[in-house]
């Protein structure tokens, strides 16, 4: 698999809110960057290709559900179609990782912060995104 650098995207696809990290190969550090919170898959990607203008991308990364013995449920399918259609939009590679927990994280970020309540979710779905980020950059480690 040939390197990449640059900068990558990466997405906590929901239903009712993107969470949207970045992040650079030379750092190999993701930071939350915004929620998308629109249920119209139009403004969704006019969104997204708004973040991509402004980011320039190499690479999109998009967290794919599990079920916590790694088996997938119907998000799943969700996400995969997301996934798609950001590569076919976009012309970018883009990578499932495995994002089982990330929510759970976030949520406990927040609360070592004293935040978390109701009118902090957009900040769970970033702070997923970063958490998926991470995983891919932290196995994508070069010795």
């Amino acid at each position: 698999m040939p390197t990449i650098h640059g900068t990558l995207l990466a997405f906590d696809f929901g239903e009712k809110r993107i969470g949207v990290a970045m992040g650079e190969t030379s750092l190999k550090m993701a930071h939350p960057l915004t929620t998308i919170q629109a249920t119209r898959n139009d403004l969704r990607f006019q969104a997204i290709g708004q973040l991509i203008a402004e980011w320039q991308p190499v690479q999109l990364v998009v967290g794919l559900p599990r079920h916590l013995d790694g088996t997938e449920h119907a998000m799943s399918a969700r996400c995969r179609g997301f996934a798609q259609q950001l590569e076919g939009r976009f012309r970018l590679p883009t990578t499932l990782v495995d994002e089982r927990l990330t929510s759970a994280e976030a949520h406990s970020m927040l609360r070592s912060f004293g935040r978390g309540a109701r009118k902090d979710k957009h900040l769970i779905d970033q702070l997923a995104a970063q958490r998926i980020l991470q995983a891919y950059f932290d196995s994508h480690a070069t010795p």
